[in-house]
């Protein structure tokens, strides 16, 4: 029996779609990761039990921190982006955990700056916060061993694709990590939006949306490039397409991200057959119902889709494109250029090798790649 709502909500499903494709379904994923993160920090006396938690989002792990907090009787203060619903706002105030929103913005990286930029504000008030950092602090990498644990056994095999939205970095790459001391047969392949720095397709915008989540317009420290063996882009409307067929097909009720996560997997699953393909539903899909859903007879067919192969990210194109990108470091952007993190790190491009499974040198996420969390 759970000791609390937050176990049973963080804990997924595994659900097999089709011969040699499994879905990974959550309602929430990120409560796994902030339950992992702040039992550590607890359990390392990093904070004490009364202690306020801090970070930014623009929602999904606002609820999951707020849920954490409430388990192990934390105080918790969100700074929020303007996407923050209603929804949410009044479970956020019902848990007890403050939310300071942000006004509209013109863009997604005016957002995530300003977001940033208050958390600062609050920590030099109050420095006996502590600053969660999602998206460069791994801790939020341990939540995930037990997952790894479960897709291990389940799936029974060696042989094994996963496919997950890329964001954090936190999911995919803990995963990935936690599999292949397991296995050495686990290839890695990160979906990502068109507009994201993050692998590199800054120059490529989507007018009709960057999917929340899987993006960023800053760099994270939390993604660890050289784990990653192969990279899909993919549209608004491709990815629509893959949420609405998921749905249709397999009546799984799942996130925009989840649905391009699905294309991507039904793509590699088809190139390397033998192999299980497992992709991540990070949420489920109640938010998408008037973005994605209501219009699901405008969506394309999946079968109709198919990736531009692509060498570099210079040839991206949208509304999909794959790059094996084979275990390289992060792209040559400049935005990454500061960080000895990647010192030593193997030359773009992508080797005809790979080096899949380093781990960056020196450890933890070091300071120059922290330009804040504006979380997810």
């Amino acid at each position: 029996m759970d000791a609390h709502i937050s176990e049973a909500i963080g804990r997924p499903d595994l659900i097999r779609l089709d011969d040699g494709l499994v879905c990974l379904r959550f309602e929430t994923m990120k409560v796994v990761s902030a339950l992992a993160a702040v039992r550590h920090l607890l359990d390392t006396g990093a904070v004490r039990r009364g202690d306020t938690l801090v970070d930014s989002s623009s929602g999904i792990y606002a609820y999951a921190l707020a849920l954490a907090c409430h388990r192990y009787g934390m105080r918790c203060h969100i700074v929020g982006s303007t996407t923050v619903d209603h929804t949410l706002r009044t479970q956020l105030a019902v848990l007890g955990a403050r939310l300071e929103q942000m006004e509209p913005s013109v863009n997604l990286k005016l957002d995530q700056s300003r977001r940033v930029a208050r958390v600062r504000e609050i920590l030099r008030d109050h420095p006996d916060y502590h600053w969660m950092r999602q998206y460069h602090d791994d801790i939020h990498y341990l939540g995930y061993e037990a997952v790894a644990e479960r897709i291990h056994a389940e799936t029974g095999t060696r042989a094994l694709t996963l496919v997950g939205g890329v964001g954090s970095g936190a999911s995919t790459g803990a995963l990935a990590q936690y599999l292949r001391k397991r296995s050495s047969g686990v290839r890695l392949v990160g979906v990502q939006p068109y507009g994201s720095v993050t692998f590199g397709s800054e120059h490529v915008l989507d007018p009709e949306i960057i999917i929340a989540g899987i993006g960023s317009s800053i760099p994270f420290g939390n993604v660890r490039h050289d784990l990653y063996d192969t990279v899909h882009w993919l549209a608004f409307d491709a990815a629509r397409a893959g949420s609405v067929d998921l749905l249709h097909r397999h009546a799984v009720f799942a996130g925009l991200s989840t649905g391009a996560a699905y294309l991507a997997a039904r793509w590699e699953s088809r190139v390397e057959p033998a192999r299980t393909t497992v992709f991540i539903a990070a949420d489920t899909g109640h938010r998408y119902v008037d973005t994605v859903f209501t219009g699901h007879h405008e969506a394309a067919a999946v079968e109709e889709l198919a990736p531009r192969q692509v060498t570099t990210p210079d040839e991206l194109a949208m509304p999909w494109s794959r790059m094996d990108w084979r275990g390289a470091a992060a792209p040559p952007n400049g935005l990454f250029a500061e960080s000895p993190r990647w010192a030593g790190a193997p030359a773009w491009p992508p080797p005809a090798g790979g080096v899949r499974g380093r781990r960056p040198p020196g450890g933890r996420p070091p300071g120059p790649v922290d330009q804040g969390s504006p979380g997810r």
